[in-house]
């Protein structure tokens, strides 16, 4: 497949630097680089989410996990792009601060009763957003005692199959919308990028039950849908940020463990991506989130330099 640098670096400061990073291999000192990471933050795009991210303790209520516009996924975001800490200090103070006594991390959120919840925003935590807070905090280089705790809380809640739905003990009887004794596709997804920023979790038995649980899926996915997550035709799609549970976001953060790489059951989800690119090795979006209009990767009618980056980064990876 066509790697097009060239043509990745005529857009964005935020393709610009991490096409710089993490496909060209260039370090932070370099002039290109520290270039394209000031016009990323100067971009008014990215410029919008640090300041509705820093607003972290004035964010409204989650209702379901997939919201898109909320600032969970738009700190997520950030950190996969590079954005450095000090830029985000005041979200990060407001995160620290909404600790669990358990170790997690908190958002404002609430739980439905159908789902055994009490319908009352409160800040508190599910194991499908606490991962992705402790990931964002492990990527942006916070990993002191507090960020610990909070990662060998959700290591602890591995189950053979893998990670199951669950939630903080303030949550009485709640474990999600599936069935008691399966795993939960999403939480095992986000929990494995979590583990990833940390080299004593990414070897871990917890991780290898992890992945051994994703991949399975993929193997069984005609026959296995758990909780909300199957692996049909919507999950095959080319869809950036990465939020929910899709391939490209699957393939990003399984190869970021060397052992799943040369798996088969990857590579079998890796060709159905590659065969999407155009002559050129571009890639355009197939869904969107609708609530990131204005991104170029919001749009289903040309190539999209990030979603582009994206899956040369992942082929970088496997090769």
């Amino acid at each position: 497949m066509n790697q097009p640098i060239d043509w990745l670096m005529q857009g964005p400061g935020f393709v610009r630097y991490r096409t710089l990073v993490d496909l060209i291999d260039k370090g932070e000192e370099d002039k290109d680089v520290k270039k394209a990471y000031a016009e990323m933050l100067a971009d008014p795009m990215a410029a919008g989410l640090i300041k509705e991210v820093n607003d972290w303790e004035n964010q409204y209520t989650i209702t379901r996990h997939n919201d898109a516009a909320h600032p969970l996924h738009k700190l997520v975001f950030l950190a996969d792009i590079g954005v450095k800490k000090d830029t985000l200090k005041q979200a990060i103070d407001s995160i620290l601060s909404h600790q669990s006594s358990e170790g997690p991390f908190q958002i404002k959120i609430v739980i439905p009763k159908a789902f055994g919840g009490d319908d009352k925003p409160r800040w508190d935590w599910v194991a499908t957003d606490a991962p992705l807070l402790l990931y964002s905090l492990l990527k942006l280089g916070i990993k002191d005692k507090r960020v610990m705790k909070g990662i060998e809380h959700l290591k602890s809640r591995i189950a053979e199959p893998g990670f199951p739905c669950f939630a903080s003990a303030s949550m009485g009887r709640f474990r999600g919308p599936g069935r008691k004794d399966d795993p939960c596709p999403y939480a095992n997804l986000i929990i494995l990028r979590m583990m990833s920023q940390a080299q004593e979790f990414a070897d871990s038995k917890e991780a290898g039950k992890a992945l051994d649980m994703l991949l399975g899926h993929w193997r069984q996915r005609k026959e296995k849908k758990y909780y909300l997550f199957g692996m049909g035709t919507d999950f095959q799609k080319l869809k950036a940020p990465l939020i929910w549970y899709d391939i490209l976001h699957l393939l990003d953060t399984l190869t970021l463990f060397p052992k799943a790489r040369k798996d088969p059951r990857l590579n079998e989800m890796f060709d159905i991506v590659e065969k999407k690119a155009d002559s050129e090795g571009r890639f355009t979006p197939e869904s969107v989130w609708t609530k990131w209009k204005g991104w170029e990767f919001c749009q289903k009618k040309e190539p999209s330099r990030w979603v582009t980056f994206l899956a040369q980064r992942i082929l970088k990876r496997v090769q």
